[in-house]
């Protein structure tokens, strides 16, 4: 689990994080976005703000912990003018805080690597995960009825980690694909195609394959992956 309690989740989070910066792993989920203005859903502690900056974008970020917007903006410093924020639950948001987010008028909505503490997401060291996916089923599909609610937005780009046999990553591609179409983006006016679905792999510990291979006795060359999908507006 990444934390039961918020300094928890922090503490883990900069660890995590500080690997993918090192890999350059949100520099490779920076480049695929398109357009100009970002909406980014759960800043966390900044490391994809700081890559979609890098780019020269204009980003919101939201965020529900003050503590996460405080880190972001400690690591942005001075190269934060052009990031604004705003402390949020999107499943909750306030009339003003949906007017600021039509103001800003994003041309692409991201969700990167969904995380928060295990007094958040429900997850139970013996649950196997499965209070950690439905969290993050619903955050997506709400992530996706705010992109579709914005018409200005004509992009929307999650990625999240996942573990795949290797090997087996075209299969998974259409998986990717299949999943968001019938979960996240279900009745919604996006598309998603094969060629937008991406895997990257992430470069684990030898503790964490071992722990890898337990969970997924059944699957030969299982590899903890990035997994990326970028979906378009309908015309």
């Amino acid at each position: 689990m990444s934390g039961a309690t918020v300094v928890e989740f922090l503490a883990y989070w900069k660890n995590e994080g500080e690997s993918y910066a090192r890999r350059g792993d949100y520099e490779w989920m920076a480049a695929q976005v398109p357009g100009q203005r970002v909406l980014e859903i759960g800043c966390g502690l900044g490391f994809g703000t700081q890559a979609l900056v890098g780019r020269g974008l204009a980003v919101l970020a939201i965020d529900t912990l003050p503590e996460c917007l405080a880190a972001t903006r400690e690591r942005l410093g001075d190269a934060d003018n052009g990031v604004t924020f705003i402390q949020a639950d999107i499943a909750a948001l306030a009339a003003e805080q949906q007017a600021a987010i039509a103001i800003f008028a994003p041309d692409t909505v991201v969700c990167w690597l969904i995380g928060a503490p295990a007094d958040t997401t429900g997850a139970a060291a013996g649950d196997g995960g499965k209070a950690v996916v439905a969290y993050r089923e619903a955050v997506h599909r709400q992530v996706a009825e705010l992109a579709a609610a914005l018409p200005s937005v004509r992009w929307l780009h999650l990625v999240d980690r996942t573990a795949i046999p290797w090997q087996a990553k075209d299969i998974g591609r259409d998986t990717l694909v299949n999943y968001h179409l019938g979960k996240t983006l279900r009745d919604l006016p996006f598309s998603a195609q094969r060629g937008n679905a991406l895997y990257r792999k992430l470069e684990g510990s030898v503790l964490e394959m071992a722990q890898l291979r337990r969970a997924y006795p059944s699957l030969k060359g299982v590899v903890p992956t990035l997994a990326s999908l970028m979906a378009e507006r309908k015309n």
